[in-house]
Parts: C-alpha cells; structure tokens; sequence
C-alpha cells in the first residue's frame, strides 16, 4: 500500500545533538568558566557515563533512587528536567551552575543538526503528497530546532510526548498522529531509530522503518528508503 502519512522520530532519525565535547565546551563557555585539559577530559567523561546529555550517550547505569524519574522523564518537562539533571549531578563540576548550564544548552537549536538527507527526504514526501508528522518522546519543545534548519515547512504536525502525557511505544500516541494527519494506520510509515519506542507503531498496523543512531557525517542516506516506501 502507497503511504499517505509519515511519522517520524526526532533524535538519531531526522536530528544529531552536537558531540559531548561541543556540548560541555558551550556549557563552560554560557557560565564563563573554562578546564584544564584533564579535568576536561575527566568531566566529559563522567557525563557521558551518566548520559547527563539528553540524545547523547545513554546512561551506563541511573542508580535506583533515580530510577522511578528516569522512567517517566519525558511525560513532562519539569519531570524531563528533573531526571537529567539528577543524572547529571552524579559528577561533580567546578561550578553548581554548569549543571543548569549544560540542561540548557542541549534545547538550544544550534545544537542539533539534521542529517544529510533529511531535508532531501521530508521535500520528496510532501511533492507526492504524503503528509508528516513527528513523533518524539520528549520533554521540551523541539519546533524551533525545525524552523532554525527550515524543515518546520514540511511538517503537518507535531506529537509530542511531553504535550500529551503519553510516551512510545505506546500505541496511543501512534494512533492520535495517525488521526491528527487522517491517516490509517496501515497507510502510515513510522520511521525511527528505537526497535521499542518507535517498533510500538507496528501494533496499531503502521509499517515500520528504523535508521541507525549514528553520527551525522557517518549516515547519509539512512532515510532515502522512506522515498520508496512513499511509492
């Protein structure tokens, strides 16, 4: 069946979040602070063990007086804000306020970059018509990082966990996109990088298609198979 609607994950589909180096560097750099080379070195690492950088390195382990925020962190902001900044503050840094800082940093739209062929890919869907949504379980508004890199214009809708209190893989969320757009399920493609997140789309009868969680300049053309499912 020719699909009609698209629905589309954003971190590690159509988005990268900066490196954690980068990361860390505009962090110091908001509260005016800069490391020496190895308490640098010590700091990054010890922030991504704990996954302190939403879409980056995921946690090695969240300790289990943390682990009932970590499950629910993308049902709300403040629980999303809460939970990273708790992993976060397992490590300690020069500054009480880097925390703060980096959580910040990690919203800022010139922080995520699209890969090579999303733009190519969300233009070739909506010239055959199909319309798109994305889907995220996240916990902040991601529709500037949209409008900053000029993809917001090939976008019908947004769903996004935070704004409704339901995260993937619940079928719930795939089914209010579906509906959102007017599609069946069965006409509706849902592409992401998440085997369970994103996988839960197959329960309502949406196909599924994943891409790989990689560095942009190492994915070039994950998502041009979208075309061809599009027909």
């Amino acid at each position: 069946m020719t699909a009609k609607g698209t629905l589309f994950d954003f971190s590690g589909t159509l988005f990268r979040v900066e490196p954690a180096e980068r990361w860390l560097r505009a962090g110091l750099d908001a509260v005016g602070l800069d490391l020496a080379p190895p308490e640098f070195a010590r700091a990054l690492g010890e922030l991504r063990a704990v996954g302190a950088q939403p879409g980056g390195t995921a946690p090695r382990d969240v300790p289990a007086h943390l682990a009932a925020g970590w499950r629910v962190r993308d049902l709300s902001g403040s629980q999303h804000r809460a939970a990273y900044l708790a992993q976060a503050r397992q490590v300690s840094l020069p500054y009480a306020g880097l925390h703060e800082a980096l959580y910040e940093r990690h919203k800022d739209p010139v922080a995520w970059e699209p890969y090579p062929d999303s733009a190519e890919v969300l233009a070739g869907l909506r010239e055959r018509g199909v319309r798109i949504a994305v889907v995220s379980n996240i916990g902040w508004d991601l529709r500037p990082v949209f409008h900053r890199h000029g993809l917001d214009r090939f976008v019908d809708a947004y769903l996004l966990s935070f704004e409704h209190g339901i995260t993937k893989p619940n079928p719930a969320l795939f089914q209010l996109a579906c509906a959102t757009l007017g599609t069946s399920a069965p006409e509706t493609v849902m592409v992401g990088d998440s085997r369970r997140a994103d996988g839960g789309a197959a329960a309502i009868g949406c196909r599924v298609h994943f891409v790989d969680h990689l560095p942009v300049d190492q994915r070039p053309d994950g998502l041009r198979p979208v075309l061809d499912l599009a027909g």
